[in-house]
C-alpha cells in the first residue's frame, strides 16, 4: 500500500493521508479487515512525523473507517452508520455546491462531474 503526499500542498498532511485511505477503500484497493501499517512504520515509509500519522488514524477512527487498538494496530473497519454518513455528506455537498454556484457552474456540469467521479468508485 503506497501513500503519496504532496508536501507543497496547502492541505495538511494528516488530511491528505486520511483522504488517501478513504479513496483507497472506495476504489476497493483497501478492504474491510485489512491491516494498515503501524504508525511508526508508515511515518518512516512516507518520511513524516509519527504524530501526523497518529492524528490521521484518530480522525479515520472517529469517522468510522478504521479501528485502532494499541496491541493489534489499525484495521480497516467501516462502521459509520448510513444516517450519519448521509448527514455528513449533505453538509459537505452544501458547501461544495455553493462554491460551484458562485463560480457559475451549471447543474448539468455538476451532475456529469458527480457521475464521472462516482464511476471511479464502482458506483
Amino acid at each position: 500500500m503506497i501513500f503519496e503526499l504532496d508536501f507543497h500542498s496547502d492541505e495538511t498532511l494528516y488530511i491528505q493521508l486520511c483522504n488517501q485511505v478513504i479513496i483507497g477503500i472506495a476504489r476497493d484497493v483497501i478492504h474491510e479487515g485489512d491491516d494498515l501499517p503501524s504508525v511508526r512504520q508508515l511515518a518512516d515509509e512516507i518520511g513524516i512525523n509519527m504524530h501526523t500519522v497518529n492524528k490521521a488514524y484518530k480522525v479515520l477512527a472517529s469517522q468510522g473507517f478504521i479501528k485502532v487498538d494499541r496491541r493489534t494496530g489499525a484495521v480497516v473497519a467501516i462502521s459509520a452508520d448510513r444516517l450519519r454518513a448521509l448527514a455528513e455528506t449533505e453538509k459537505d455537498l452544501r458547501v461544495l455546491l455553493a462554491k460551484a454556484s458562485c463560480m457559475g457552474l451549471s447543474k448539468e456540469e455538476i451532475h456529469d462531474l458527480i457521475d464521472r467521479i462516482y464511476e471511479e468508485y464502482g458506483g
